[in-house]
C-alpha cells in the first residue's frame, strides 16, 4: 500500500529504481516508496470559501448548535473586542471599511443607558421597549405580545437532553412588530375614549337639536339655558375642579404606594364627595331665586319669566350631586386604567333628556306650530321637562357601579378622613376653588350681558342672538376640543404626574410637546373650517328653529372660530402645572383669561347693536385665552427648566395655519356660490357644507403636503395604510 502523501519529499530524490521483475506497485525492500502523483490543477477552482473575512462573526461558525456533542469548553465564545465597541449614545456611526455580511441577519445592538433619559422618558426599561410606527400602533392596539429572549438559539445545545440528538429547530417568518405594553394601552385608551367622546357628543348635538325643536331659540330657551347650566357652574366651584385637577395625581400615589391599592383613600374621597355635594344641594334648591337672580338681572325683573326659570333651577339643581358621583367614580376607574365608562355614560344622559323632549312635542306640539313662550308653557310641560332633565343625571350616576364591580372595587362609605392625605389635596384644591370662581365669575358677566342682549334683540324680530345662540354655538364649537385634546390628555395626565413625581422634567416635556403638535393637525383646521362654514353648519343642524335664528347662531360660532386654537393650547398647557400639583399659578392664569374676557365682552355688550352684541362676546372668549397662553407659556417653560420644545410646537402650528388660510377662503367662497345658488334651508345649507368640506381638506392638504407637515404626514399615511388593507 502507498504511503500518505509527504508535501517534504519529492519524486526521484533518493535511492535506486525498482528492479525489474517486481509488480508495478509493490515494495521494494530497503527502498522508500515514491510519492503518488499530484492531481492536476483546476485552473478554474478558486477555494473561495477557504478564507472568510466574516468567519469570526458568523453565529453559527462560533455556536454549532448542530452538534449533538458540542463541548462549549473547547470553543468559548468569542473574546471581547471582536465586536466593535459602541460609540457615543446617539452619536452617528462611524462609516464600516466593508460592506455588511448578508450571511448575519443582525448584530448585536449596543447597549442603552439605565434610568430615565430623554428618549426612554418614562422609565422604560432599555432591553425591551420596542420603537414602532403609528400605523402598527392602530392595527394592534389591542394585541399583546409576550416576551422572547431573541438568544435563545445560542443556548439549545444546553436545553437538549444529554445523549440524546439536537434537532434544528424550523425557521419561521418574522412575525410583524407589535407594540409595547405602555404605547399600546395608551394608545387603546386614548382611542376608546375618543369614540364614547364623539357618540356623546353626537347625541350631544341630537339633544340640543330636539330642545330647540321643541321650545325654541329665544327667551323660554334662555330661561331653561340659566336654569340648567346654574348646577354645573355651582358644582365645579364647589368641587368638580378639584376632583379633576388634584385628586387624579392622589389617586395614582394612593393606588401606587397604598398596601390596598388605594381602595381606602378612594372610599375616603366618595364619602367626602357625597356628603359634602348633598349639604350644598339641599342649601342651593331652597336658594333657587337668589342663584338665578345673580345670573341675569332681566330674567329676576319679569316675573313671569322668574318663575318659569325658578321651576326649572329646582329640577336642575339637584343634578350637581349625580353629577359629582359621577365624576369621582369616573377618576377611579381612570386611575385603575378603565377610561371608557366615564365617556360613554353621557350617552346614557342624552338619551334620557331627547326622550324627555320628544314626549313634550308628542304632546303639546313643536316649536314652530305652537310658538311656545313662558306665557304659554303649562306647569305640566315644566314638570316634564324637569324631572327629564334630573333623571338624565341619575341614570348617568348609576350606570358606573358595574363598571366599579368589573374592576374589582368596593365601595362603601368611610369617615376616616384624618391623617390620609386628603387634608393635603384640600390645601392644593383651595388654589382650584379660587381658579372656578374666576372662571365662574367671568361666565356671570356673560350670562348677564347674553341674556340682556338676546332680550333686545328678541323684541327686535332676532332670536338666536341671546344666551341659548351663544351656548349652541359654545357647544358645537367645543366639540374637536373634546374628542381630540381632552381625550389624549386625560390619558396621559397619569402619566405625567408619575414622570413628575420621579423629577423627569424631560418625559413630562416630551408629553406636552406631543399632545400640542398631535392635537394641533385637528384643531388648526376646524378652528377655520368653523370660521369660514359656520353659517352653513348651524343653518343646517338648528334649520327646525327658523331660517334667521339658525343663521344668528351661525355667525356666533364664526366668532368662536379661531378661538379654539388657544383654548386647546391653554387647556394642554395647564396639565403640566397639575402634574406638579402647582394649583395656585393656573389659578391666576384662569384670572386673566376671565378678566380679558368680561372686559371686552362688556365693550361689544355697549359698543354693539344687540343682535351682534353675542357675536362679539363670542370673538372675546377666544381672545381671552389667546392671552392666557402667553402668560401659562413662560411660566410653564420656566417650570421645566427653560426648556418647552417651543421651537418644534411653533413650527408646527405656523405650518399648519399656513396651509389652513387658503383652505379657508376656497371653502368660504365654494360655500357661499351654493347658498346663493340653492338658498340657506336645509337641503341649500347641506350641499354648502359639503362643498365647503371638500374645498377646505383639498387645499388644506394640498398646501400641508408642500410644506411637509410632518405630524399630518403620518397621520396621511396612516389614513392610506388602513385603507389599503
Amino acid at each position: 500500500m502507498n504511503a500518505p502523501y509527504d508535501g517534504d519529499r519529492a519524486q526521484g530524490t533518493g535511492g535506486p529504481m525498482p528492479s525489474q521483475g517486481t509488480a508495478p506497485g509493490a515494495p521494494v525492500p530497503g527502498q522508500v516508496p515514491a510519492p503518488a502523483p499530484a492531481p492536476d490543477h483546476d485552473p478554474y477552482v478558486q477555494d473561495a470559501y477557504d478564507y472568510d473575512p466574516y468567519r469570526s462573526q458568523d453565529l453559527s461558525a462560533q455556536d454549532p448548535v448542530t452538534e449533538a456533542l458540542y463541548d462549549r469548553a473547547s470553543h468559548p465564545p468569542p473574546p471581547p473586542g471582536t465586536y466593535q465597541e459602541p460609540g457615543p449614545l446617539y452619536a452617528a456611526p462611524q462609516a464600516p471599511s466593508h460592506g455588511p455580511d448578508p450571511r448575519v441577519w443582525a448584530q448585536t445592538p449596543p447597549p442603552e443607558p439605565d434610568g430615565p433619559s430623554r428618549h426612554l422618558p418614562y422609565g422604560d426599561r432599555t432591553t425591551t421597549t420596542q420603537f414602532v410606527g403609528v400605523d402598527s400602533l392602530v392595527t394592534s392596539a389591542s394585541e399583546e405580545d409576550p416576551e422572547t429572549d431573541a438568544f435563545t438559539h445560542l443556548y439549545r445545545d444546553q436545553q437538549a437532553v444529554p445523549g440524546a440528538p439536537v434537532e434544528e429547530a424550523p425557521v419561521a417568518a418574522p412575525a410583524p412588530s407589535k407594540p409595547a405594553g405602555k404605547a399600546a394601552g395608551l394608545l387603546k385608551s386614548s382611542a376608546l375614549m375618543a369614540a364614547g367622546t364623539i357618540v356623546s357628543r353626537i347625541t350631544g348635538f341630537a339633544r340640543t337639536l330636539v330642545i330647540a325643536g321643541a321650545i325654541g331659540v329665544a327667551s323660554l330657551n334662555d330661561s331653561y339655558q340659566v336654569a340648567n347650566t346654574l348646577p354645573t357652574m355651582i358644582y365645579v366651584l364647589v368641587g368638580g375642579g378639584a376632583l379633576n385637577a388634584v385628586f387624579i395625581p392622589q389617586l395614582v400615589r394612593a393606588m401606587k404606594n397604598d398596601a390596598d391599592g388605594g381602595e381606602a383613600y378612594a372610599n375616603r374621597l366618595l364619602t367626602l364627595v357625597v356628603v359634602l355635594l348633598g349639604a350644598v344641594t339641599t342649601i342651593c334648591v331652597f336658594a333657587a331665586p337668589l342663584f338665578i337672580g345673580m345670573m341675569s338681572q332681566k330674567i329676576a325683573d319679569n316675573p313671569q319669566r322668574m318663575d318659569i326659570a325658578v321651576a326649572f333651577a329646582q329640577y336642575c339643581l339637584p343634578t350637581m350631586f349625580f353629577m359629582g358621583v359621577h365624576v369621582v367614580l369616573g377618576q377611579i376607574l381612570n386611575a385603575r386604567g378603565r377610561f371608557g365608562a366615564m365617556m360613554w355614560t353621557p350617552v346614557l344622559n342624552n338619551i334620557v333628556v331627547i326622550a324627555t323632549f320628544g314626549a313634550f312635542i308628542w304632546a303639546f306640539g313643536g316649536f314652530t306650530a305652537t310658538g311656545v313662550s313662558e306665557a304659554t308653557i303649562t306647569p305640566e310641560g315644566v314638570r316634564l321637562l324637569g324631572i327629564g332633565t334630573l333623571l338624565g343625571l341619575v341614570v348617568q350616576s348609576l350606570a358606573m357601579l358595574p363598571y366599579l364591580r368589573d374592576a374589582g372595587f368596593k365601595m362603601r362609605l368611610r369617615f376616616d378622613w384624618k391623617g390620609h392625605g386628603l387634608g393635603k389635596a384640600a390645601g392644593l384644591a383651595k388654589w382650584t376653588f379660587f381658579f372656578v370662581l374666576a372662571n365662574q365669575l367671568g361666565l356671570v358677566v356673560v350670562t348677564q350681558l347674553a341674556t340682556w342682549a338676546g332680550e333686545i334683540a328678541d323684541k327686535q324680530g332676532h332670536g338666536g342672538t341671546g344666551i341659548t345662540g351663544y351656548n349652541y354655538a359654545l357647544l358645537l364649537w367645543q366639540m374637536p376640543q373634546a374628542i381630540i385634546t381632552v381625550s389624549v390628555m386625560t390619558a396621559v395626565l397619569p402619566r405625567i404626574s408619575r414622570s413628575a413625581h420621579d423629577g423627569d422634567a424631560a418625559a413630562v416635556r416630551d408629553d406636552i410637546s406631543y399632545g400640542l403638535r398631535t392635537s394641533a393637525v385637528a384643531i388648526v383646521p376646524c378652528a377655520f373650517a368653523f370660521l369660514a362654514l359656520g353659517v352653513p353648519m348651524a343653518t343646517l343642524l338648528y334649520a327646525s328653529t327658523g331660517a334667521d335664528d339658525a343663521t344668528n347662531i351661525g355667525f356666533i360660532l364664526m366668532a368662536f372660530g379661531l378661538g379654539l386654537i388657544p383654548y386647546s393650547v391653554q387647556y394642554v398647557v395647564l396639565r403640566g402645572f397639575y402634574a406638579y400639583e402647582d394649583t395656585r399659578t393656573p389659578f391666576y392664569n384662569t384670572v386673566i383669561v376671565a378678566a380679558v374676557n368680561a372686559g371686552v365682552s362688556a365693550l361689544a355688550f355697549f359698543v354693539l347693536p344687540a343682535r351682534w352684541a353675542v357675536v362679539g362676546m363670542a370673538a372675546a372668549y377666544g381672545l381671552g385665552y389667546a392671552v392666557g397662553v402667553g402668560v401659562a407659556w413662560r411660566r410653564l417653560k420656566a417650570r421645566l427648566g427653560g426648556d418647552l420644545d417651543g421651537a418644534h410646537v411653533m413650527r408646527t402650528y405656523t405650518r399648519l395655519i399656513g396651509a389652513c388660510v387658503p383652505a379657508a377662503a376656497a371653502a368660504g367662497a365654494a360655500a357661499y356660490g351654493v347658498t346663493r345658488w340653492l338658498g340657506n334651508g336645509a337641503l341649500g345649507s347641506l350641499a354648502a357644507l359639503v362643498a365647503g368640506v371638500i374645498a377646505l381638506g383639498a387645499v388644506f392638504l394640498l398646501a400641508a403636503k408642500r410644506m411637509r407637515i410632518e405630524e399630518l404626514n403620518s397621520m396621511v399615511g396612516m389614513v392610506r395604510g388602513r385603507l389599503g388593507r
